[in-house]
């Protein structure tokens, strides 16, 4: 009769309500303005990241989805309590479209701003320090929300202080449009091979975490580095509009509400 065990499937991306022909439009308009982006910068030979965070992990020895190729299943605690684990491991991940090369910096205490700007100027430094001496610009794309949001002020200072600044660069940001995040590049091309290579296996400790992270690779050429950031960050530091009026900061025409640059002050 046509019947066969499914599982659900996610096609439904916003509430038909809510969903005008003018978003849409908008919508369609943003993955046309990245792809061309995208183009310009790859013909100006500059460098392009994906960014975004993954779901925070617990550390401890909890079970993790996934199957693995053993004689006996591994025994994990049968409660997944927050005090029963050593810490936590929020992964923001730079995924760099040039080189396809990976880069996760692990917070241990909350996801914010900081932690993905200061996470980007990491990766900066320790990855691609030699070569970057000659780029001038960065174009970074990421998801609308979360710590690095499209309405983040935090973000934006933090771009400026910390990328403009100190290293003389612009910095070009397009996010994706809300309920879109699946096709940023990051999530098909990072994090679903470092689940792939981490399924099934307990994130016991910090060590295992990063082990797993760093021998992630694929028969493309992906190759990935992991650190581990020990900063305790704090949440809801308000930026006002007096320090938001001193950024230099220019919104494109197409979608500003999406698409800026934040140039040296």
């Amino acid at each position: 009769m046509g019947y066969s065990l499914k599982i659900n499937y996610k096609k439904i991306e916003s509430n038909p309500k809510k969903s005008t022909l003018e978003s849409r439009k908008k919508r369609d308009q943003q993955f046309k303005y990245i792809g061309q982006m995208r183009e310009s910068f790859i013909m100006q030979n500059n460098l392009m990241i994906s960014v975004d965070s993954k779901k925070k992990e617990s550390v401890g020895n909890f079970k993790n989805q996934g199957t693995i190729w053993c004689k006996n299943p591994k025994e994990v605690n049968v409660y997944d309590f927050l005090s029963l684990a050593s810490g936590v491991f929020i992964p923001y991940g730079i995924y760099c479209i040039n080189t396809n090369t990976g880069f996760v910096v692990g917070g241990i205490s909350y996801n914010t701003a900081e932690l993905a700007v200061n996470a980007i100027e990491k990766w900066w430094n320790m990855v691609t320090n030699k070569i970057c001496s000659e780029y001038k610009s960065l174009l970074i794309l990421a998801d609308g929300g979360g710590s690095n949001g499209s309405k983040n002020k935090l973000w934006k200072l933090s771009i400026q202080n910390k990328l403009c600044d100190r290293y003389g660069i612009n910095v070009t940001v397009c996010h994706y449009p809300p309920g879109t995040s699946k096709y940023n590049p990051i999530e098909h091309r990072l994090f679903s091979e470092i689940s792939k290579n981490w399924a099934g296996e307990p994130l016991k400790d910090y060590e295992t975490i990063l082990n797993y992270i760093n021998t992630t690779k694929t028969k493309t050429g992906l190759r990935v580095k992991a650190i581990l950031d020990e900063t305790n960050y704090k949440k809801g530091i308000k930026v006002s509009d007096g320090v938001m009026a001193k950024i230099n900061i220019k919104y494109h025409e197409v979608n500003p509400q999406w698409n800026y640059t934040i140039y040296p002050s």
